[in-house]
């Protein structure tokens, strides 16, 4: 009952913050991102960083502006009679249009239609103003993320042939895709490595065998222990990037509050930042364990000391080994450090829906009554898929809940709370 107060008193709070818009530029241009982040089909770690650049604009352009809060990183001092309405337009769109210059005539024509919405009864000086700012500050994000890492070629791989370790996986056998991640440059944590877990079971323990054998039973293409529910769950969860399923939750959830331009561009800004951020504290542990998936763990039935009861011939999973190595889960890393910054705004009992945009999943939905329930639903999914064991899944999720928690507490403060050190947890 408490936690589902707290969701009334931050949508009440928000009602009388400063800047209230008759419409959500924001989420507006939320939105248009994220269609643009499907249209191009990015995968899920480049989409995280798109998203997080994207909205750290919109943020830092509305917040330099009003002055309310410590920024990503650009320095408040956008001109006061300015619109944060146009800023925030400006800035999605020269992001998008950076990142993704194939869309440029769609998102121009979509600024131009923002702006002929703000100019009906607006200063056109104020817009005027607001549009030059939010240009600048996201050429500034933009100039600040160019050298992070993200262009940096893959370091060459070569399997090391020993058990537990990573090997290529049908049907590409490529090598590990997105090594870059490992090793570039937060936005918000301290470094990639800040929240690296242990060491995942060793492959003689009980842990170990016990989570072989439930991947392997459940996990399979041809399981008869999984419900079509459960397969369903799977699929749905693999059918859309991370980014664009939490972004939409995000928008609904805040749409629903109508809170201020402000408010709405921090919580998108604090779940981006977490969601890339976890993304490369995940690829980082990915990286410096380089563990197999499941499909060459069963393939090695017998060989690693330990027999098991349930190795099946030709084994293969619901869904398809992604090129890239195990431990920890990414899904589970990146929804649970998405769940857990909007549970900091909205507490954990919040009702929402996940939806897809993939054809296949027209019409499936996902509807929960607390953060905490999708993000055990998304460990679950992963294990359902036969793509990942229980204790990836886990770390993964707790690390997510570790960036997260640490976003919030370190960045994008009230000004008065900047003026104090803050704890990181």
């Amino acid at each position: 009952m408490i936690k589902k107060v707290v969701f009334v008193l931050v949508c009440l709070g928000a009602l009388v913050l400063p800047s209230v818009a008759s419409a959500n530029v924001v989420t507006d241009w939320d939105r248009t991102m994220v269609t643009v982040l499907e249209a191009d089909n990015a995968p899920p770690p480049p989409a995280a960083r798109a998203a997080a650049i994207v909205q750290s604009s919109v943020f830092d352009a509305i917040n330099g502006i009003e002055r309310g809060y410590t920024p990503v990183h650009v320095l408040p001092a956008g001109p006061r009679d300015a619109s944060p309405a146009a800023a925030a337009a400006a800035a999605a769109e020269e992001a998008l249009v950076t990142l993704f210059p194939d869309r440029s005539s769609m998102l121009g024509q979509d600024l131009a239609n923002t702006v002929a919405g703000l100019s009906a009864g607006s200063d056109p000086r104020s817009v005027a103003e607001g549009l030059a700012w939010g240009k600048m500050v996201a050429d500034q994000i933009l100039a600040w993320r160019a050298t992070d890492g993200f262009s940096a070629p893959p370091a060459a791989y070569m399997p090391s042939g020993l058990l537990g370790r990573w090997a290529p996986t049908p049907p590409g056998f490529l090598p590990p895709q997105f090594t870059q991640f490992a090793n570039m440059t937060p936005f918000a944590i301290a470094s990639p490595a800040q929240f690296l877990p242990p060491p995942p079971p060793p492959l003689t323990s009980a842990r170990y065998a016990r989570d072989l054998a439930e991947v392997e039973a459940i996990g399979s293409a041809s399981s008869t222990q999984r419900t079509p529910e459960q397969t369903q769950t799977a699929q749905f969860w693999q059918s859309d990037t991370p980014a664009a399923m939490w972004n939409r939750v995000a928008d609904d959830l805040d749409e629903g509050c109508g809170g201020s331009l402000l408010h709405s561009a921090r919580i998108l800004a604090l779940m981006n930042l977490a969601l890339a951020d976890a993304t490369i504290a995940t690829w980082n542990a990915k990286n410096t364990y380089d563990r197999w998936r499941p499909i060459t763990a069963i393939a090695e039935a017998g060989l690693d000391g330990n027999p098991r009861t349930m190795t099946v011939t030709g084994w293969t999973p619901l869904l398809v080994t992604p090129p890239f190595q195990e431990y920890p889960a990414a899904h589970p890393g990146v929804s649970n450090a998405a769940a857990t910054v909007l549970a900091s705004f909205y507490g954990d009992e919040a009702s929402f829906t996940v939806t897809s945009s993939a054809p296949s999943m027209t019409g499936v939905v996902r509807s929960f009554t607390s953060f905490s329930a999708a993000a055990e639903q998304v460990q679950d999914a992963r294990v359902w898929g036969g793509i990942h064991f229980r204790f990836s899944t886990q770390t993964g999720a707790f690390m997510g809940r570790q960036v997260a928690r640490y976003v919030t507490r370190t960045h994008l403060l009230p000004i008065p709370a900047y003026r104090q050190p803050a704890t990181a947890g």
